[in-house]
């Protein structure tokens, strides 16, 4: 890799640190290509990205972002996971370190905010933005409904006593 190629990659790096809402830092050594990919494929599908890069590379990009203060957890083989969504990269680095030991989650960084292992853990278990709009939505439209069905409900019962009323009629 010459300089404009590791300048390119340190400027992406920067950017990523300054514009995501969440990153997490973990260890990969002894993970088979396929377990690589496979992770890859997880990280895509929920919003995230995984990036490998050098450590001293990575710790130039983080100098003047919010997430400076994570630059001690880039030693030894580490993979960056990233996202916008504050819980889409935790959630699927925590699920995928449950099921190889290979792979660690060492930290991250949720804006200017550290994070330890264990936080990283406790993003984890929130619910994602889209699972929270969907239960804001749910929650917005349980009145809605409600005040449908006592609007609609006077209409019904004059609806039966009229029916009940033309079956008398009927029948007589």
């Amino acid at each position: 890799m010459d300089r404009a190629e590791k300048r390119e990659l340190v400027t992406a790096l920067h950017e990523v640190f300054e514009n995501t809402g969440v990153v997490v830092v973990a260890h990969y050594q002894g993970l088979t290509v396929a377990q690589m990919s496979a992770l890859r494929g997880r990280m895509k599908a929920a919003g995230a990205s995984l990036k490998v890069a050098k450590n001293r590379l990575a710790k130039l990009a983080l100098q003047g972002t919010d997430s400076e203060s994570i630059s001690g957890l880039f030693t030894g083989p580490t993979v960056i996971a990233y996202s916008t969504d504050p819980v889409a990269a935790p959630k699927v680095a925590v699920e995928f370190a449950k099921t190889t030991d290979k792979f660690v989650v060492l930290g991250g960084a949720l804006g200017r905010q550290a994070l330890n292992a264990d936080g990283v853990k406790a993003l984890a278990t929130l619910p994602s933005l889209d699972e929270l709009r969907a239960r804001l939505l749910g929650m917005i439209n349980t009145p809605a409904t409600r005040i449908a069905g006592v609007v609609q409900a006077p209409a019904a019962q004059l609806a039966r006593v009229f029916n009940a009323y033309a079956k008398k009629d009927e029948a007589a």
